[in-house]
């Protein structure tokens, strides 16, 4: 009997004993003074630590288009054709203090195939324009701007034509034939990031031709020459032509909307040359004009629907009519509306 009290009292002591020892422990140590102004020093250093400005900014359009166009007994006529059109519109803006350069590429490059005999692949896009301006800001949203801008094409373009003897291709545009590069000093006004103004009262120009006596054959099969200096509106001895004016310039970069973007610039330009002959094109009081546009809207990722168009006028460009007669200046405007790739930033 007392051995068995005894085992009964031997296991309710280990009971209690392991019970004790599970019992967590309460850790009622509390922070030092050391420790609480170490936590609020790092916690103050965090809050003052000045935020990274961020001077570059790029905002941008790049597109692949194409378009196809199918005909089945069509009575109005046509021809079957497949066009595609690679484009890019890229501003990259540095802006610091009082410093601010800004640059631009506008360019674009497309192909057409026509089920044609004679010539199916024919240039339809082609197009170089760039701009970098550099500025010093010298009161609030005024800047005083050095600007140099080049446009060309990459490739050789054609008219294509036909007459009683057949269909022909002549040489009009080249590689620098006709380009032109701008070199100006002005003032900027630049009251956001959307708008800006630039006036170039000392603005230096030139336009240059590099190709000029081209051969082509007619519709008969003969040999044929053209001068594009002569249509460009530069001396057909010289490759260039040096004109010291005035040059404006307006841009409009709008981003604010969610993958919608809108990119345009207009500018003009006229030479200081005074003549009394009015035949002179390139007398002071003529301007010439250039505008391109642009508008992109990127939907599900990756799909982009993107219109632009270029509009030029050019004093001593002359344009003949549809028929090659009356070559007089003209307005010049291209449009293309496209839907494909796209990416929008």
């Amino acid at each position: 009997m007392k051995f068995k009290v005894l085992l009964l009292s031997s296991l309710l002591t280990l009971g209690t004993v392991s019970a004790v020892a599970d019992e967590p422990k309460v850790d009622d140590s509390k922070p030092t003074t050391g420790d609480t102004l170490e936590q609020a020093d790092a916690i103050t250093e965090q809050a003052t630590q000045p935020v990274k400005e961020k001077y570059w900014k790029c905002t941008g359009i790049l597109s692949l288009n194409a378009s196809a166009t199918g005909l089945w007994n069509w009575a109005a006529g046509g021809n079957n054709n497949i066009t595609t059109v690679a484009a890019a519109n890229i501003t990259l803006l540095y802006q610091k203090n009082s410093v601010a350069w800004e640059t631009n590429l506008d360019t674009d490059f497309g192909m057409t195939y026509l089920e044609s005999e004679f010539e199916p692949w024919r240039k339809s896009n082609d197009k170089i324009n760039f701009t970098t301006k550099f500025g010093w800001e010298f009161h609030k949203t005024w800047y005083l701007t050095v600007l140099g801008s080049f446009k060309s094409q990459y490739a050789r373009g054609y008219k294509y034509g036909a007459d009683d003897n057949g269909d022909f291709k002549k040489p009009i545009a080249g590689w620098l034939s006709p380009s032109y590069t701008d070199i100006s000093v002005g003032i900027d006004w630049k009251p956001n990031e959307i708008f800006s103004i630039y006036l170039a009262p000392v603005t230096g120009r030139i336009s240059s031709c590099t190709l000029d006596s081209l051969s082509y054959v007619d519709g008969a099969g003969v040999e044929q020459m053209t001068s594009l200096r002569a249509a460009y509106g530069i001396d057909p001895d010289k490759t260039c032509l040096p004109e010291l004016g005035f040059s404006a310039k307006a841009g409009v970069n709008y981003t604010r909307i969610e993958n919608l973007k809108i990119i345009s610039t207009v500018g003009i330009f006229t030479p200081y040359r005074w003549s009394e002959d009015m035949s002179d094109h390139r007398r002071f009081g003529n301007f010439d004009v250039d505008w391109d546009f642009a508008i992109s809207y990127q939907f599900l990722k990756v799909l982009n629907v993107t219109l632009s168009t270029s509009l030029k006028y050019v004093n001593g460009v002359m344009i003949a009519d549809k028929d090659g007669n009356n070559p007089v200046e003209r307005v010049q405007f291209k449009g293309n509306l496209g839907l494909g790739i796209g990416y929008s930033f």
